[in-house]
């Protein structure tokens, strides 16, 4: 699946290069849960993995299973908050589940569509920014050509790994990324500075 990623980039990026040889590779696949994926990803906004995965838990038990966007609305806002939910969450994963069953989101499109028409789509949803946009092109889409210019973790691996002084603006990160010719798989090159540093992706933002 990474094969020609990572020829392209080990004969452009010398600094990937070096990466590449020890001899990772790439852990993200496609999958199309595409609403289950965008839920769980507003639930575990701005927590540890492993508070993620705890209120996720107790979100599927308020229902004994993934919730339908319909069983969603079911739930006031109080409801959802004894899973641990915030109440901005509360309102954000009811938001996305509205845009759902209005029509408003049509994931069977999603395959036609090009990066930036999808994270148009999803912004219009309370809670989803650019970078869980991002998030979601990249690991539950699988698409190759996704830089995610807004990740803290890109950011900081940039400058480490790219010898700056201070740490990289996303106009910096897009042009680096331009002049070490990542394109067109930026996503895969951001695999390997977070893999370099050890360093998951985290958004500096809170969406």
């Amino acid at each position: 699946m990474f094969t020609a990623a990572i020829k392209h980039l080990r004969d452009h990026d010398p600094v990937l290069r070096r990466i590449i040889d020890r001899g990772a590779v790439p852990d993200f696949a496609p999958h199309t849960d595409y609403y289950q994926e965008l839920t769980s990803s507003i639930i575990g906004q701005q927590l540890s993995v492993k508070a993620a995965a705890s209120i996720n838990k107790r979100f599927v038990e308020l229902f004994d299973t993934f919730p339908s966007p319909e069983q969603i609305l079911t739930k006031n806002i109080d409801e959802l908050r004894t899973a641990g939910l915030s109440g901005a969450k509360a309102r954000y994963v009811q938001d996305l589940a509205r845009h759902i069953i209005d029509g408003k989101i049509t994931f069977n499109d999603f395959d036609q569509m090009s990066n930036e028409e999808i994270a148009r789509e999803l912004t219009r949803v309370k809670g989803i920014g650019e970078w869980t946009a991002h998030m979601f092109l990249i690991f539950c889409m699988g698409r190759q050509d996704v830089l995610p210019i807004g990740d803290l973790g890109i950011r900081n691996g940039t400058k480490t790994l790219y010898g700056l002084t201070s740490l990289p603006t996303p106009d910096q990160v897009r042009e680096i990324a331009k002049q070490q010719h990542w394109h067109p798989y930026e996503s895969v090159a951001s695999w390997y500075v977070w893999e370099a540093l050890d360093n998951a992706p985290k958004k500096d933002s809170p969406l």
